[in-house]
Order: C-alpha cells, then structure tokens, then sequence
C-alpha cells in the first residue's frame, strides 16, 4: 500500500520513454517500488519520447508492456490506476535545444523537487542532452543524470563523454549504471566473501586453481543489430558486466561499506589486470560468431542473416579471454572470462576452483569448487566430496545447496532496475560505476580490441545451440583445465 514514502520528492525524467528499457524494466521496477511504499507521494514519472502521442495513449502503451512484464498476482488493478497517475508523457526530440526549453517551461520551478534525469537512450545523446539540461537551466546542484551502458566504445570517447557530463554535473550527480550489480545474488556474492569468516583465507592463490566467469545467452542479438554489429560482445558484455563480477570477485575488503571505499576497491583491481596486448591477444582470447542452428528445438539462422547485421561482419558473438591479476592475493590464478550469444543455455555463474588437496589419501576425490550462479536460479553451492555409503572408501561429490529463492521463498525477489532505481532515489552511488573505473576497465580492454584489429583473424564459427567455438576448450584444456556447463 502507498504510504508516506521513504524516498525525495522527485522528478523522474525518462529520455527514450517508448523504448524497450523504458518499458520493460524501467516502469514495473517504478510501479513495484510504488506497490511497496517506496515512492515518496510528490514523485512523478515524465517519459519523453519523440512519437507524438497524447497522455493516454501512452498510458495504454505503458500499462500493456507492464502487464508483460509484471507477474499476474503481483499486478493490481488499483494500485496502477493510483500509479499510472503519477506518470505523464511529454513529446520532444532530445537532439534539439529548442524543446528543452519547452520542457523547462512545462516543469515549472523545482519547488524543492530534485529532478533525475535517466537518459534510457543511444550513448551518442548523452552530451547533447546533459548540454541541453544546462542551456535550459534544468541542470541544477539537486539533479541527478542516469547513464546507461555502454560509456563510449573506447577509452578516448569514454574520457570523452565522461569529460563532458563532468562539465555540467559533479560526480556525485552521476549514476553509470550496470544493472548486473543490482541482481540479488551478485551483492550476495559481497556478503558470503566480507560477512563469512570461514571463507578468507581460502580465497587467495595458495588454494585457488583460478576462477571462471560466465555470461551465456541463448537469446540471439534481437532488435539490436545496428548497434551490436558495431559494438560486439567485447565492447557489449566484457567491457562491464564481466569485469564488474571479476571486480567482486577479487576486490579486497573494504574499510567501510560506503560506495567510494567499495569503489577504491574495484579501481585497484582493473588497475591490476595484466595488459593483454600484440601477439597475447591471439594466445589469450577467442572471438567467436554464431552461425545457423537450433535453440529450444527452433532453426535459428547465422549472425550475418540478422536484421540490420552486416552480410559480410566480422563482428564477434562469443568471446572467452584467459585474465590475470597482478596482485599478492591473486598472482598466477587465472580468471577465465566468458560470454556469448545463441549458446547452448542461458546461464550467468562464477565457479570458483580450488586446488587439490596437497596428499590424496583416497582414489577418485575431486577438487572443491563454489558456484555461484546468478541467472536463471540464483543460488550458491559448495562441492564437497563425502563417503559414498557402504563398504569401503568410495568418494563422491556432493553440493551443499544454497537456492535463495527457496530460502527467502516468503519474499519477492527484487529486480535488478528496482534496486537500482532505489539506490538512485537515495543517492546511494555504491552499485554505480564511478568515472575512473569505467576509464580503467576501457583501458584494460582497448588494447585487446586494437590486438584483434592488428592480428586480424576471423571470429570462430559455432553452431547456435552449442557451447561456443572449439578453440575457447582449448584455452583451458593446455592446462588441464574446462569449463563448468
């Protein structure tokens, strides 16, 4: 039930208010925290958009895309009345100065309401409009700017975009989200390692074998064939979501749990990372692309007959990269990071690999290995081996399962864009990406992206419905290593 509001009195600007993110995630994470009382009463929600519509055509185009979305017990008709209430549509193309001004004219004073801007748009109009926010006067010392991935394609146009918001907003004002730090087991992945003592002197070298980082997509590139085909799965998913979970992973403690000591942390850790550059990128990264196959018993066709994909891209799909961290915690571990697109199934995990036990007393023991798995059942399990019953000493592996959603089975999971948009409203910046860090991890990356362009050699072919190109097998397989699933 709505309530007083634990939440600032605001103004929530959606830029792309039509587009897929504003309807699909960024609407039913606003009416859920609306559902819970999360939403201070003097909120409002502005989408702005270029089509022409009226207020109640975009209301039906809203509530129709939330209905999708929201699970049916969870969508009451009344509390989306009361919502959709709070909810305007305001037409204007955000390339043009002019219509700031007519937005600015229809917001009025800010009358002690902060105005948050989420720019759910092509990175391309994140100056034009945070310039435009300003000329208008809209950019005031109370605003707060969303960014959504990706910041730049490369180092030189991150600094660049970031140089230029930085101009019109502080860096407290700044929220470069990354909605894979919003899901609940990537923050569980901070308390099991800072809140579990068992568990420290064990995540280091001296008993890790190395770590495997895995984002997997059964999903081909859908509607976003221009700008994949641009991008690539390097620049799409390595860039952040991969290094954010290697961050977590391997980030030491830190002093407080307060977002720039957490932050500290992270920049260390990208600052660390071994450069992979020249001949290396050819002996530590496998690029792939899908080619024709079958997901879920569906013919699906190659990467190339995509729409708005290239005949003839080079583009890769798929890419897995052999990652070390130059550190006293983590020297000589590898950290295997992989993701693609049209794989065998949709999976989001890290697999931590422990070494063997120094004298192996008994035959057929296996290592110890901690999965954590984030999508599609977020869980948490510990290999253990243990006496098979009956005569003699017969091994077994056995996970001791930690599955959230039975634990916390009386409580609605959260999505990611609800948490986030909550950390937004409270300024609480810790799951964002601050300014240096997204630079650090652009500047770990572009040297493997100019590498691939130097030693150009074609992204490996793979079946859709396959596991990726052989070659990424082998990249574990010379040192007796696989990937788990």
């Amino acid at each position: 039930m709505e309530s007083g509001g634990l939440t600032i009195p605001c103004d929530i600007l959606v830029f792309g208010g039509t587009g897929d993110l504003a309807l699909h995630k960024l609407l039913p994470a606003l009416y859920h925290l609306f559902r819970e009382a999360r939403l201070n009463p003097a909120v409002r929600v502005i989408a702005l958009a270029r089509r022409n519509l009226p207020r109640i055509d975009y209301l039906k185009l809203a509530e129709r895309h939330c209905r999708a979305q929201i699970a049916r017990s969870d969508f009451d008709e009344e509390v989306w009345q009361r919502f959709s209430a709070r909810v305007d549509y305001f037409p204007m193309d955000a390339s043009q100065s002019a219509d700031f001004g007519r937005l600015a004219r229809y917001l009025g004073e800010p009358g002690g309401l902060t105005r948050i801007f989420y720019l759910a748009t092509a990175p391309n109009l994140f100056v034009p409009i945070a310039n435009h926010l300003r000329i208008a006067g809209l950019a005031d010392t109370e605003a707060r700017i969303v960014l959504e991935k990706p910041i730049g394609h490369s180092l030189e146009s991150a600094t660049a975009i970031n140089e230029a918001i930085g101009t019109v907003f502080e860096e407290r004002q700044v929220f470069r989200i990354d909605h894979y730090l919003g899901k609940e087991t990537v923050q569980n992945l901070m308390a099991l390692r800072f809140a579990n003592a068992l568990l420290e002197p064990v995540w280091r070298n001296n008993q890790v074998d190395h770590v495997q980082i895995s984002v997997c997509e059964t999903l081909g590139v859908e509607n976003r064939g221009a700008y994949y085909d641009r991008a690539g799965a390097i620049r799409d998913m390595l860039q952040n979501h991969l290094l954010q979970l290697l961050c977590l992973v391997a980030m030491e403690p830190p002093a407080q749990f307060e977002a720039e000591a957490v932050r500290d942390e992270k920049v260390k850790i990208l600052r660390a990372l071994k450069p992979i550059t020249g001949q290396d990128v050819q002996d530590k990264t496998v690029r792939g692309q899908y080619g024709a196959g079958r997901i879920g018993g569906q013919e699906v066709p190659a990467y190339y007959f995509e729409k708005d994909v290239d005949n003839d891209s080079d583009t890769e799909t798929f890419v897995a990269i052999e990652a070390h961290i130059e550190n006293w915690r983590w020297a000589g571990v590898p950290f295997y990071l992989r993701t693609g697109k049209r794989m065998a199934r949709r999976a989001s995990q890290i697999v931590i690999q422990f070494k063997p036990v120094p004298h192996e007393l008994f035959s057929g023991g296996q290592v110890n290995q901690l999965l954590i798995q984030l999508q599609p059942d977020e869980r948490i399990s510990l290999r253990m081996m243990t006496k098979s019953p009956g005569k003699g000493m017969r091994l077994e592996p056995v996970d001791l399962d930690l599955n959230l959603a039975q634990v916390f089975s009386q409580t609605r999971r959260w999505e990611a864009y609800e948490r986030l948009l909550l950390d937004v409203l409270e300024g609480d910046s810790t799951l964002f990406m601050r300014r240096d860090e997204v630079e650090a991890a652009w500047a770990w990356v572009d040297p493997i992206i100019k590498g691939c362009e130097e030693h150009f050699q074609a992204p490996r072919p793979y079946p859709a419905g396959s596991f990726g190109p052989e070659q990424a097998n082998s990249l574990l397989a010379r040192h007796g290593r696989h990937w788990h699933g």
